[in-house]
């Protein structure tokens, strides 16, 4: 007996709870596009800001795997990624070293930026 047989949906929904290479989406957060639109935003930042370097946050129950780019003044940007291995493949790219936040911590200019961005 196939389990595809005996219960039609079974595939089509574990290909939905879980995601399916072939079935790539178009549009949203898991897309090409957006894929390329986190590589691009991170380029721009990095060849706009001296010192940079980047912080993996492992995932969480309710994020998924986040890099948190820093820069030397403590200015910041947050994207998500697909995972850590990705993470740090495109810090490497990028020529900034990459850094496990549970490990480091965040850099104390990244706070002392956000101290004087709140006043």
């Amino acid at each position: 007996m196939s389990p595809t047989r005996d219960y039609p949906g079974l595939m089509s929904f574990f290909s939905r709870k879980f995601g399916s290479k072939k079935n790539e989406p178009d549009s949203g957060t898991g897309s090409r596009q957006a894929r390329a639109e986190t590589v691009s935003h991170l380029k721009e930042f990095v060849s706009t800001r001296s010192g940079c370097e980047a912080f993996i946050e492992p995932q969480t129950r309710v994020t998924q795997t986040t890099m948190v780019v820093v820069a030397g003044t403590g200015e910041w940007t947050r994207r998500r990624v697909p995972d850590q291995d990705a993470a740090r493949k495109v810090a490497s790219q990028l020529g900034i070293p990459a850094f496990d936040v549970n490990l480091s911590g965040y850099p104390s200019r990244m706070r002392e930026w956000n101290q004087r961005k709140k006043r």
